[in-house]
């Protein structure tokens, strides 16, 4: 079974967020990260994270298995529910992309990947 443990400080969105639309069942957000900023470790249980690359290079890493996918500029990917994940910009230029969250209520789950057993 999956081992969580509950981060000590509050979630703050990292980088330059703009909602492009927010309902109660799906979320669109354009993001910028600039390097050294991320989207911490976390996991959903409802939603699928879906994040298209605008510009840059982004970086996605996931657990269970571990795993490390850079999308560039007008390419995609979807994460599984249940799937640990943090996006970052890959190398030392920003990225921007787009981040849809649906389809159900928006759930986060903070991981630490040091005790992560999935």
């Amino acid at each position: 079974m999956q081992s969580e443990k509950v981060m000590a400080q509050a979630y703050v969105r990292a980088g330059n967020v703009n909602w492009i639309a927010k309902g109660s069942d799906v979320g669109v957000q354009e993001r910028t990260l600039a390097p050294g900023e991320e989207v911490p470790w976390h996991f959903h249980t409802i939603i699928t994270d879906t994040t298209y690359c605008l510009a840059g290079t982004v970086q996605i890493e996931l657990l269970g298995p571990s795993e490390k996918i850079l999308l560039g500029p007008g390419e995609s990917h979807a994460i599984a529910t249940h799937r640990p994940h943090r996006i970052s910009p890959h190398g030392d230029q920003h990225c921007r992309f787009l981040l849809v969250q649906g389809v159900g209520k928006y759930d986060r789950h903070p991981v630490d990947p040091n005790n992560w057993s999935g």
